[in-house]
């Protein structure tokens, strides 16, 4: 297999950053070569920061739960950061941080009930980290009071972001005992009978962001229901399958009776629905779990019949059943009562394995990718590191697969997808073929309704493939599925740049706040999960930061194509790893600016913007009775700007 070759300068640096460094430079120029390091790190460390939310009102002067009682009164005033509503300060420490790119950096460390938040005292210009407690996976205690060398008594943190922290403290008197345990408590708050930090924000928005996504709203968009299909509310309740949404679409022959009879063959009761419906040849992308076979080879004549419904609603010869593992993988479930569907039983089927690895390869393959970028990437080796750790092979087979599903309904056929229980490689086919088919998905807005429909709603278990709140690192449930869905998306983007509406800040937001538990999008399993939590009531949606400030997560080549379909190139050659989310966090790599194309495209956008205005009011003036005389004496120069306005409406 040929690795892929990668730059290892390719990190996007904020154009803030970029600057500052510059300015630096000039002003410093005789501290740059010893300094550039650390410059560079306090940047990249800068630009992590999360966005603070203004407000004038610091919940910490009006709580009444860090009063007197505690030493909150006589902690220094924290001007860096502005809390966020409802965050409140635990704890400051003076601390060394043992920087991997730096060396030891003394400071203060500040905890709340949000963040880890450190600044470094004797680095100019200062380090700072800004870690959001709920990106924390691992707190562990370093050396012990008798360990001798400089620096060796402290905290290992490890982080779900592809980055590590150590800190060092004085030995003398348990210095550590109160930040550990103060730590450990709000990094891990389930772990500790506390609420997850979402259902103590206080944030308000401008846009509400659960209202993004209405299911029958986006059944409707795509046609349905129709003659064929029907929307069900048999799991209004939760009581045909926990996992799944309340509102189904189901085929219009089946009955409720046939549904729970069908649910009762399908894992976890996950029985095949539709998720996607092509509105010129009728196709569907119906997902499930996998059939109950077993060691005995079971049948389900309710189950088999089902399946003839979903192949006869738009005439498709064969049902194509895509499934997701590896065939060897798929025989192994049965000894565990699960399997496939058999050529005997399905004979107006054909069945395809995808050879897409489990939740336990997947959690390995990232494992070695961050030991390899993290905090020291060897150059001399990278590309047998890179290789060695199969992320991007595994990138490949999962778009492979979507492609798959992708062109089998662009030609007229309906297929069925599914992989174990449905909730993992089932959902990054779906989501992904639909990416591809769809354009509505690839806008801003339409890309939060698929991520709301095919991972949130149809269950995918972020609260176990994640861990929030939970201290239980070594869960063997952990598995980063949804960031390699992401990273899928990324590199179609990569592929197609101007297809997309929203750019790359949006997918490393998304990543960022899947771990913070700043917002309640990502929390727990399933619906009915987030219904018995009041999860829409009681805490703030990811989309109403993003559709506040809509401008920042738009990509300004997007050039609106409503019915392509998009076939990305699932070759190694073609794959990158994504360098600028998972080694963004190491300021030794170059720093690259943003793109000049797209910084003078930005400008000229800007530039059009300015000439159109001026273009209004000048028509403002010319029909005002004070000016009449003006439109007898025009010249050629006074169409100069809609001259301007032509040229620049020019595709770029």
């Amino acid at each position: 297999m040929t690795a892929p070759h990668v730059t290892l300068g390719d990190v996007l640096l904020p154009e803030s950053g970029a600057k500052q460094t510059d300015k630096f430079r000039t002003e410093n120029s005789s501290l740059w070569s010893q300094s550039v390091e650390e410059v560079l790190l306090c940047r990249v460390m800068a630009s992590a920061s999360i966005p603070a939310y203004n407000s004038s009102n610091n919940p910490l002067e009006n709580s009444s739960s860090h009063n007197a009682s505690r030493e909150s009164l006589k902690m220094e005033p924290l001007a860096d950061v502005t809390l966020l509503p409802g965050e409140e300060r635990i704890i400051d420490k003076d601390i060394i941080y043992i920087c991997p790119f730096s060396g030891a950096l003394k400071g203060k460390v500040f905890i709340t009930n949000y963040r880890l938040y450190f600044k470094s005292a004797d680095a100019d210009p200062a380090v700072t980290l800004d870690v959001p407690l709920g990106a924390i996976g691992r707190v562990e205690k370093m050396g012990g009071a008798s360990s001798r060398g400089e620096n060796s008594y402290g905290l290992d943190i490890t982080c779900k972001d592809m980055r590590n922290l150590r800190f060092a403290l004085k030995q003398e008197g348990h210095s550590r005992r109160d930040i550990f345990d103060i730590l450990f408590r709000y990094a891990f708050p389930l772990s500790h009978g506390l609420l997850l930090f979402a259902y103590l924000s206080q944030e308000k928005f401008e846009e509400n962001g659960w209202s993004i996504y209405k299911p029958v709203e986006e059944f409707r968009r795509q046609g349905l229901p129709n003659d064929k299909w029907r929307i069900t509310f048999i799991n209004a309740n939760y009581e045909l399958c926990d996992t799944y949404p309340t509102i189904l679409v189901v085929p219009f022959k089946a009955t409720e009776e046939d549904l729970r009879k069908v649910s009762t063959f399908r894992s976890r009761g996950r029985i095949p629905v539709l998720s996607w419906i092509h509105r010129e040849n009728q196709a569907v992308i119906c997902r499930c779990s996998q059939p109950l076979v077993g060691m005995s080879g079971k049948r389900n004549k309710d189950d088999e019949r089902y399946l003839d419904l979903i192949r006869e609603a738009n005439g498709t010869a064969k049902l194509t059943i895509y499934d997701a593992r590896p065939s060897v993988n798929a025989v192994a479930n049965k000894a565990t009562g699960g399997g496939y569907e058999g050529e005997d039983a399905y004979q107006n089927a054909e069945l395809v394995f995808l050879d897409i690895h489990n939740i336990h390869v997947m959690r390995e393959s990232l494992k070695k990718l961050k030991d390899i970028v993290y905090p020291n990437v060897e150059e001399s080796h990278w590309l047998s590191s890179l290789e060695s750790t199969h992320w991007l092979e595994h990138i490949k087979l999962v778009i492979s697969g979507a492609i798959q599903v992708a062109d089998k309904i662009s030609g007229g056929n309906s297929v069925m997808v599914h992989c174990s229980d449905g909730w993992d490689r089932t959902a990054q086919l779906t989501s992904l073929a639909m990416l591809m088919l769809d354009s509505h998905y690839r806008t801003l807005r339409g890309f939060q309704v698929l991520l709301e429909k095919e991972w949130i709603s149809f269950g995918h278990k972020f609260a176990n493939r994640i861990g929030h709140g939970d201290k239980n690192h070594a869960d063997q449930d952990r598995s980063p599925i949804f960031v390699q869905f992401i990273d899928c998306v990324w590199q179609m983007t990569k592929q197609f740049p101007t297809a997309f509406e929203f750019n790359e800040r949006l997918l490393v937001t998304i990543l960022d706040h899947l771990f913070s538990c700043r917002f309640g999008t990502f929390l727990y399993n399933c619906e009915s999960a987030r219904d018995t939590n009041e999860l829409r009531s009681k805490t703030v949606s990811l989309w109403s930061l993003v559709n506040s400030d809509a401008s920042s997560y738009q990509n300004p080549f997007y050039t609106p194509e409503s019915n392509r379909v998009l076939y990305p190139v699932a070759s190694m050659r073609h794959l990158e790893l994504w360098v600028t989310y998972y080694i963004r966090w190491n300021p030794r790599i170059r720093q690259q600016q943003q793109s000049p194309v797209e910084q003078r495209y930005i400008e000229l956008l800007a530039l059009r913007d300015e000439y159109l205005k001026k273009l209004e009011e000048l028509q403002l003036s010319d029909s005002s009775p004070n000016s009449s005389h003006l439109s007898n004496s025009s010249t050629p120069n006074a169409a100069s700007p809609t001259q301007h306005i032509t040229h620049l409406h020019t595709p770029f």
